[in-house]
């Protein structure tokens, strides 16, 4: 049979319709780019139509963030005095914007604060949720410092239409139990929920800020940024301003102090994942404009799905997630089916070896397992053929059932008592906290505020009773 190239250009064709070309542009059709947004998390198409993983140093490229290098990391070190964390080590939290500064400012003695979150779709959390608030608690140990994590509730009514308002802040109230059960110091971390903030009484200058931000934000940088069409819904193109409000320390006067000229320039570092980047990015344009300082990013990578690392878990697909609610048995199950990157007989593994790279089971133990020793143990036996699938699989079943295993004895600790006073605005226990003049102040804000809301209840009421009568 000829081949593409022995088939001659057929008479009278112009040379862009020739054979050779229309076997490039078939070969072109099939290639697509990866996606990664805060919607949608898929890796590329290749030439040849196969799904390939997602290729995070395009992001950093995409992006324009900077990669953690190694010069960082002994930064990192000699400044908090811990070793990195294992996800640091290993380039699972891999990009930043504006780490360095963050640095500086803290061996200046120059107070700063952790934000992170939660956009609540489902009744638990799988493990791909748990690895950036683990790695959250981690910075929070290391500096000292106080951590904001933002449930947005009202991002997944907006963006999800089979989706009640009920529920999505149901999802919330069960997601903060079990990011509270990852072990975030309760002295000094503050968790809520969209919705409930926004209109309560302690909302207002969390509000004031989201106002701000939302002149300054013009529907062509969001389309740009995300996306977006008219198509969607005109609270999508709203919600950005309300992520970046709990980017700046003056959203938060009952933790920070209410005086604008030092409270404006507390700056946050944002511990996520890389899809969550793009929120930042116009809410980093925006900041200046408003003379509020911007938000550093730290970036983790994704936890793959199940089924390979062209994807992410998902909580809307249980087949793809080990949940943190899974038994013991069901996690086996779902490991003994992940995508695995052995050879398909004994012999052919003996003589070939794994791949790691594309080995499902062996990307969870990167993540979970502690010892870097043994995890180049576990790489070196599966790579030259010494260690099965099965095997492979079987040590990465052991990792995550005592991993999950541990997170249902904390999660039994934490009551519904204890998830309201993590959610009740309050002053945070920090270095650099607010004066007692400032608090004192501050704690009057809050006092007015709850007695005008007060006040619209009982009138409320007594028309209600008006109508009765």
């Amino acid at each position: 049979m000829a081949t593409v190239s022995e088939v001659p250009d057929e008479p009278g064709q112009p040379p862009a319709l020739s054979a050779i070309s229309l076997a490039e542009t078939s070969q072109e059709s099939k290639i697509k780019e990866q996606i990664i947004t805060p919607f949608d998390v898929s890796g590329g198409v290749d030439e040849h139509g196969k799904v390939v993983a997602i290729d995070y140093n395009k992001l950093i490229d995409k992006f324009g963030s900077q990669r953690i290098d190694t010069a960082l990391l002994e930064r990192f070190e000699k400044v908090t005095g811990r070793p990195p964390h294992r996800l640091l080590r290993r380039g699972m939290v891999f990009s930043h914007r504006d780490l360095n500064i963050i640095l500086d400012k803290y061996e200046k003695g120059i107070p700063f604060y952790l934000y992170t979150g939660r956009g609540p779709s489902s009744d638990s959390m799988h493990v791909g949720h748990s690895v950036p608030f683990e790695f959250t608690k981690y910075l929070q140990d290391a500096f000292n410092v106080p951590l904001i994590i933002m449930l947005t509730d009202d991002e997944k009514f907006f963006h999800s239409p089979k989706l009640s308002q009920k529920e999505c802040y149901q999802f919330a109230l069960r997601n903060a139990l079990d990011i509270i059960a990852i072990g975030f110091d309760i002295k000094k971390t503050f968790i809520f929920a969209d919705t409930e903030f926004i209109d309560g009484g302690q909302g207002a200058a969390f509000n004031h800020n989201i106002r701000e931000m939302g002149k300054k934000t013009t529907t062509n940088q969001i389309k740009g940024t995300f996306g977006f069409t008219e198509s969607n819904n005109i609270l999508e193109f709203a919600f950005p301003a309300t992520q970046s409000a709990t980017s700046f320390a003056t959203s938060f006067p009952f933790i920070f102090g209410s005086n604008p000229k030092t409270v404006s320039k507390i700056p946050c570092l944002i511990p996520c994942a890389i899809d969550q980047d793009p929120y930042f990015r116009q809410c980093r344009d925006n900041a200046p404009k408003l003379n509020l300082v911007k938000p550093a990013l730290i970036h983790t990578v994704f936890l793959p799905s199940l089924r390979g690392s062209e994807s992410k878990m998902s909580a809307s697909d249980t087949d793809s997630s080990i949940f943190l609610s899974d038994t013991d048995n069901q996690i086996k199950k779902k490991i003994g089916k992940a995508f695995s990157g052995g050879q398909d007989t004994k012999e052919e593994q003996e003589r070939i070896g794994g791949r790691t790279a594309v080995d499902v089971p062996f990307q969870y133990l990167t993540f979970f397992l502690e010892s870097d020793e043994e995890l180049e143990d576990i790489r070196e036996r599966y790579e030259s053929g010494k260690m099965q699938s099965g095997d492979m699989k079987a040590i990465a079943t052991r990792e995550l059932q005592a991993y999950v295993a541990a997170f249902r004895e904390r999660r039994k600790a934490v009551t519904e008592e204890v998830r309201e006073e993590f959610m009740t605005p309050r002053q945070l226990v920090f270095r650099g906290m607010p004066v007692q003049k400032e608090r004192k102040a501050a704690r009057e804000e809050w006092k007015k505020s709850l007695l005008k809301a007060l006040a619209r209840v009982e009138k409320e009421a007594d028309e209600d009773e008006k109508e009765d009568r």
